[in-house]
């Protein structure tokens, strides 16, 4: 368990990191299981890019359920691309989507940062489920799903968001060494006056890794060529990796060093 970083916010928070998700419980007033990135139905998608995979709904419903029984959370909240295929539903997704949700929510209530793979998702949930795309602040910490800025009521605090698949990957003389979902931890800073803090203080970011095994991208790419608003925000020089289980690995700016020897 990590102590919130200093200066967050003002809600004194508790962070356990989950390896078997990987997941997060966050512990202020409340307890929240934070999950990101769950691609249910990403196995369609990958049918028609010629990777042939059956359905592994099955298996990362019940190590959803199995994180939700072990954290024992007031709420879940998930942080967006809950299903996988875009722009629309596959038949695998609506199949399956109605009984993922009714799973999850005959457990815990559910509070859902919709993401850019998210659209369709709007019919099988129930409306004071969902909270805006651009994020809201629940027990002191902001949320969102991360593909877009951020709304001006996040900034200033701990943001926590997915959309990104860290993952952390270590290379010896002979290929690849290790691969391991992790967290990339950093501070804003950006010249982008949308995401300005107004003086609001130091916002702290969280990029959490996918709960969907099959989703994962270097951290060094995601550093070095960022996609999104908030990543191409992050302070590089204080970026720190963190893998699934809680392990402090230490600052990016290490790991890209060794990367180029």
């Amino acid at each position: 368990m990590l102590p919130a970083p200093e200066g967050v916010c003002q809600t004194v928070m508790n962070l356990t990191f989950i390896r078997d998700g990987p997941a997060l419980l966050v512990e202020g007033n409340e307890r929240n299981l934070v999950v990101a990135d769950t691609h249910f139905g990403i196995e369609a998608d990958l049918v028609s890019r010629g990777l042939h995979f059956r359905s592994r709904t099955k298996e990362r419903l019940e190590r959803l359920v199995q994180t939700i029984d072990q954290a024992d959370p007031d709420n879940l909240i998930l942080l967006g691309d809950i299903k996988h295929s875009i722009p629309s539903l596959t038949r695998q997704e609506f199949t399956e989507m109605p009984g993922i949700l009714k799973t999850l929510r005959d457990r815990v209530p559910l509070i859902i940062f919709p993401g850019n793979h998210d659209i369709g998702l709007e019919r099988f949930v129930h409306l004071d489920e969902l909270k805006p795309r651009d994020g809201a602040i629940v027990d002191g910490v902001g949320y969102l799903h991360g593909h877009m800025n951020p709304g001006a009521g996040l900034l200033g605090n701990l943001i926590i968001l997915g959309h990104h698949h860290p993952l952390l990957l270590l290379h010896d003389e002979v290929g690849c060494a290790l691969q391991e979902p992790a967290y990339l931890r950093s501070t804003l800073t950006t010249p982008d006056e949308e995401l300005s803090d107004g003086g609001m203080g130091t916002t702290r970011l969280l990029f959490m890794p996918a709960f969907n095994e099959l989703a994962g991208y270097d951290i060094l790419r995601i550093v070095k060529d960022p996609f999104s608003p908030l990543s191409r925000g992050m302070n590089t020089a204080d970026a720190e990796i963190i893998l699934a289980d809680g392990t402090f690995i230490g600052p990016v700016s290490t790991l890209d060093r060794d990367e180029d020897h």
